[in-house]
């Protein structure tokens, strides 16, 4: 996926997270953040725990869920070390 594919799922991604998880964005940067570090985290859980390997490829419905369900859980685990 190309690095600008890579900010513009995470800006999404983040933001939709941000959203879910504590009702508000965390403002461009932090939402770009949040949504490439949860990319990432959501490609591992999909290919290592779930089995679905190439979710990861461009700009897509699949890419975008992922990356949103990689970012809600990486929200949930600094949520719980907030605290």
């Amino acid at each position: 996926m190309g690095f600008i594919t890579w900010i513009i799922v995470g800006a999404i991604a983040g933001w939709l997270a941000g959203k879910v998880v504590k009702g508000r964005g965390f403002g461009l940067l932090g939402n770009i953040i949040v949504g490439v570090v949860g990319a990432l985290l959501g490609g591992w859980i999909a290919n290592s725990l779930l089995g679905i390997g190439g979710a990861n490829s461009g700009f897509n419905l699949p890419t975008l869920a992922i990356a949103f369900g990689g970012s809600v859980v990486l929200l949930f685990i600094l949520k719980l070390f907030k605290k």
